[in-house]
């Protein structure tokens, strides 16, 4: 049995979409808050069980049976995505699930600038020690983040940011359909597994890039990080939300996004989807 969480979120749904070409429906189950938005699975045969990170009681009932877990990480930024990661390990191994799989991130370093990559790289501690066979699925910085990393560039013809460096942009949509290639595999892939796109465009080569699509002049501007923060604010930002963002920029800065594997290539069958392709797809929004 392979159960997946957070299967009624983009990222985990499209796995258990792509996992059901692959697997019969009745070896999946899906631990979801809400199992009512759920029920386009459970119409194909997948199993429905409730399961909160925040309510680690509903974790083993939710896990029962699993010989495989995938963990999608939290992704409230005001919580404390490694109390909630650690909950939902506890609860699989309790159960004694073979492997746990867990959605971390290509970044993932207690020195990073980038929060969430801080509390991967704990999360990540935590699986190592949990007893079981891990895997994590460290994704390049999913693509659909360039449509408000970018701003308004359409409009404007300029990209504003604080801090520019490589990114290996990579589609989520992808990186949902390896996971499902890796469950279903009979490969064991331990540890850190890096899925990225094959290439790590800056913010001014994406700037050349919408330049050629566009047929028109897109420049980037690298701004002072507080003037960039004062008018994210102004724009009706929160502050703690554009700080947050920064951390990215940062990161990216410092390279911490640059590194490119072939792996995904390679479980798709198939290169990944490019920026070029990804600025000119609705769906990339």
């Amino acid at each position: 049995m392979i159960v997946i969480t957070g299967a009624t979120g983009a990222l985990n749904g499209a796995t258990v979409d792509h996992l059901l070409e692959r697997v019969p429906a009745a070896d999946i189950a899906v631990a979801v808050r809400d199992v009512a938005k759920a029920q386009r699975f459970a119409d194909l045969g997948v199993a429905l069980r409730y399961g909160d990170y925040a309510e680690p009681g509903s974790l083993t009932t939710a896990f029962d049976g699993a010989d495989q877990v995938l963990l999608v990480s939290s992704s409230d930024p005001g919580a404390d995505a490694v109390s909630l990661h650690r909950a939902a390990i506890d609860a699989a191994v309790a159960v004694g699930a073979g492997r746990i799989l867990y959605t971390s991130h290509q970044g993932a370093s207690l020195e990073s600038p980038f929060r969430p990559a801080r509390d991967h790289a704990a999360t990540e501690q935590l699986l190592a020690d949990s007893g079981i066979a891990w895997t994590s699925l460290r994704n390049g910085f999913y693509a659909h983040s360039l449509n408000w990393l970018m701003g308004p560039w359409r409009e404007t013809g300029t990209i504003l940011v604080p801090a520019d460096g490589p990114v290996s942009w990579t589609a989520r949509e992808d990186a949902a359909e390896a996971a499902a290639v890796i469950l279903a595999s009979d490969v064991a892939y331990d540890g850190p597994t890096t899925l990225t796109a094959s290439a790590a465009p800056t913010f001014e080569d994406i700037a050349a890039i919408a330049s050629e699509l566009t047929s028109r002049e897109i420049t980037r501007v690298v701004m002072d990080e507080e003037d960039w923060i004062a008018r994210q604010v102004a724009q009706g930002t929160k502050e703690f939300v554009s700080r947050f963002s920064l951390g990215i920029y940062k990161a990216a800065q410092e390279g911490r996004f640059a590194g490119v594997d072939p792996l995904l290539a390679e479980l798709l069958g198939r290169e990944p989807r490019t920026v070029r392709e990804l600025l000119t797809m609705p769906a990339a929004r």
